[in-house]
């Protein structure tokens, strides 16, 4: 992740506006601005760490919004070698350090805390689904089911758990979806538009919710199958379908992913089935923050 790029470079400015960081108005009445501190950073829970690299990011535009002394003050942060984005890691560990101006600190406490309680509660969540269906070579998808504004971090969050990114937005790849066919003609003339018009490199997914749709999709050149809220014994007998279809075509493989409906409970059946892929919702839109704190302590010349 490049936390420098400017998109996100203006997505954490944001959140410290949000906070009205630079205006802390208890911070500045109660803290000598001349205050250094110390803050550890701590997992309270066992969890998947993401967001490290927001921390000296925030520090740093901090520093451009508030340009008082106490904000330009020198910092630094410090993490273990073996911890870093994507590593697992159990309660009570340090994941990072931070020496700073006491004041700046405290002004950046929640939303430092924010950023990695809710990255590392996606990446926490998606390897619960990964190790889940560990072994069956099916790999987990996120969806664009994601917070408004804040897409690119929690699909890299989903990447620090070990899941796999599906397309990043509408323009990135092409899914023609039950509202897509019926505004659109049926599905024949759908696909076939879209299977004439798309931009160069991008492959044509239709969804396909019945064993009757699944055959519209395959006669009419779907080049991979959504199976989209199919029980997994109805996966399994699609599957086996579209590998038939898939040999008879010789080297036209399909790519099969399946969506809908899918739990920590119940995804290694689905994956069992033969798919591909298996999308889940619930990595951007249901994870729980993980438990994180961060530990102030003045520092002693």
């Amino acid at each position: 992740m490049d936390w420098k790029n400017s998109h996100i470079d203006a997505l954490l400015e944001r959140a410290l506006i949000e906070d009205q960081a630079a205006g802390d108005t208890t911070t500045n009445l109660t803290i000598d601005p001349e205050l250094k501190a110390t803050a550890s950073i701590l997992a309270r829970q066992e969890m998947v760490v993401c967001g490290l690299g927001a921390v000296p990011r925030f520090l740093e535009i901090f520093a451009r919004l508030d340009r008082r002394a106490s904000a330009q003050t020198r910092f630094e942060v410090v993490s273990h070698p073996e911890i870093f984005d994507g590593v697992r890691v159990h309660e009570g560990q340090v994941l990072a350090v931070i020496r700073h101006n006491a004041r700046v600190l405290l002004s950046c406490e929640r939303v430092i805390l924010n950023m990695m309680q809710h990255l590392s509660g996606i990446a926490t969540l998606t390897r619960q689904f990964v190790d889940a269906i560990d072994g069956t070579g099916a790999r987990v998808l996120d969806t664009r089911k994601t917070v408004p504004g804040l897409r690119t971090l929690e699909k890299y969050a989903v990447l620090s758990g070990g899941g796999t990114n599906h397309r990043l937005d509408l323009a990135s790849g092409i899914l023609i979806k039950n509202n897509h066919i019926s505004l659109g003609g049926g599905l024949p003339a759908a696909l076939k538009k879209a299977l004439a018009n798309r931009p160069e490199g991008q492959r044509v997914q239709v969804e396909a919710r019945s064993a009757q749709e699944l055959e519209e999709a395959l006669e009419f050149g779907a080049e991979a199958i959504l199976l989209d809220n199919m029980t997994p014994t109805d996966v399994k007998k699609s599957v086996k379908r579209i590998r038939q279809f898939s040999d008879g075509q010789q080297a036209r493989t399909i790519p099969v992913e399946a969506s809908g409906g899918i739990v920590i409970g119940n995804i290694r059946a689905y994956a069992e089935t033969g798919v591909d892929f298996i999308s889940v919702g619930a990595l951007t839109h249901s994870a729980k923050a993980a438990d994180i704190s961060m530990r102030i302590s003045a520092e002693t010349e």
